[in-house]
């Protein structure tokens, strides 16, 4: 039989020792209720969002991130939301050189983590290209969405214009390339 003294020292070792255990517990807790909400945001940072504006922009075929059904589908918002880019050009269809503003096609691709060689571009118009993917790592093409700061109206070629970086490389003036620069642009189906 122990003495009273080391018997009642025991016993507090042995309660402080619950109560870390408890406190640790807690803590292991805590720390597991404040994660899982961070888990699920770092979830969504990929998702795409539904679009709250006219939709003004489709995409669909071999992409890995949709919102509506099996489409990409983008408001005017959140085509502006994505990283820009923007030069001075002119054009074949324009008088003068304008300064236009965009997200880079490449940039749009990635955001959706499409896979392709090609994509296909329809108008409102009902044009129809084929553009090759390299041509968007080659040059700075972008989705034109303002020319001088205002957005593209429909009768200027907009609201959306695939447009090449005419003036930076004499080959963008090819009529290959031209034919590529799809204005008016609405549906793009990556293949």
């Amino acid at each position: 039989m122990l003495s009273p003294f080391i018997s009642g020292h025991l016993n507090q070792r042995v309660f402080w020792r619950e109560v870390l255990t408890v406190k640790a517990l807690l803590m292991g807790w805590v720390v597991l209720i404040f994660s899982i909400p961070l888990a699920g945001l770092a979830e969504t940072a990929d998702d795409l969002e539904e679009p709250s504006g006219p939709v003004i922009l489709t995409v669909s075929g071999n992409v890995g991130l949709t919102n509506v059904g099996s489409e990409a589908q983008f408001d005017r918002a959140m085509l502006e939301a994505l990283p820009q880019h923007e030069f001075d050009t002119t054009t074949p269809w324009t008088e003068a050189s304008n300064h236009y503003r965009g997200p880079l096609m490449r940039d749009l691709l990635a955001r959706l983590n499409a896979e392709s060689d090609t994509v296909h571009v329809v108008a409102l118009n009902g044009y129809e290209a084929e553009i090759p993917v390299s041509d968007f790592e080659e040059y700075d093409v972008i989705l034109a969405l303002e020319k001088d700061e205002k957005a593209i109206p429909i009768r200027e070629y907009g609201p959306l214009w695939v447009l090449y970086p005419f003036d930076q490389d004499e080959a963008l003036l090819s009529e290959k390339i031209r034919f590529r620069a799809v204005w008016q642009v609405m549906h793009i189906d990556v293949r």
